[in-house]
């Protein structure tokens, strides 16, 4: 019980914020969080203060078959610093993987926490690390695999705020 109070405490307490005001402003930039292995593109939103939305999107085709990846992404900020946000995510995405020969399509779930950080003077630039628990369906053995996750910012996401 004293767990979920924590949690509850966290995502519903007001951030007194003074880190990159990204507001209103669309992140674009690149993401490899996808369980199918697909780079993909990455768009992210920040909506208020504390909440910002996102979406990833990969895919691959060729005269054999079409792979691809889509989701979205929810952010919470819970707490900042000058250059630095450290936030909570929900990623659901959907993907096609191949087993053997052929495309199937699974999901993937992810709960992570997490940094996006700026350097001074190129607040339009952020780098984020990730870790967290995930939830998959993408395997070619099947059946669901639940793992932890540790994204560093190559796989994680860089994203250029315009």
């Amino acid at each position: 019980m004293k767990q979920i109070f924590i949690i509850l405490f966290v995502i519903l307490l007001p951030s007194l914020s003074f880190g990159a005001d990204l507001r209103s402003r669309l992140g674009v930039g690149a993401t490899n969080q996808l369980a199918n292995g697909l780079p993909a593109v990455s768009l992210k939103i920040q909506q208020t203060k504390t909440f910002a939305f996102g979406g990833v999107l990969g895919f691959k085709s060729n005269q054999d078959n079409t792979l691809y990846g889509a989701g979205v992404k929810f952010y919470r900020i819970i707490f900042d610093e000058p250059q630095l946000n450290f936030y909570m995510a929900g990623l659901l995405a959907t993907q096609t993987y191949l087993d053997g020969d052929k495309a199937k399509s699974g999901y993937q779930a992810d709960g992570t926490m997490g940094t996006e950080f700026h350097f001074t003077g190129l607040e339009s630039l952020g780098f984020s690390f990730e870790f967290g628990v995930s939830v998959r369906n993408t395997e070619p053995e099947g059946g669901t695999t639940f793992q932890t996750l540790g994204d560093q910012f190559v796989k994680a996401a860089v994203h250029f705020y315009l």
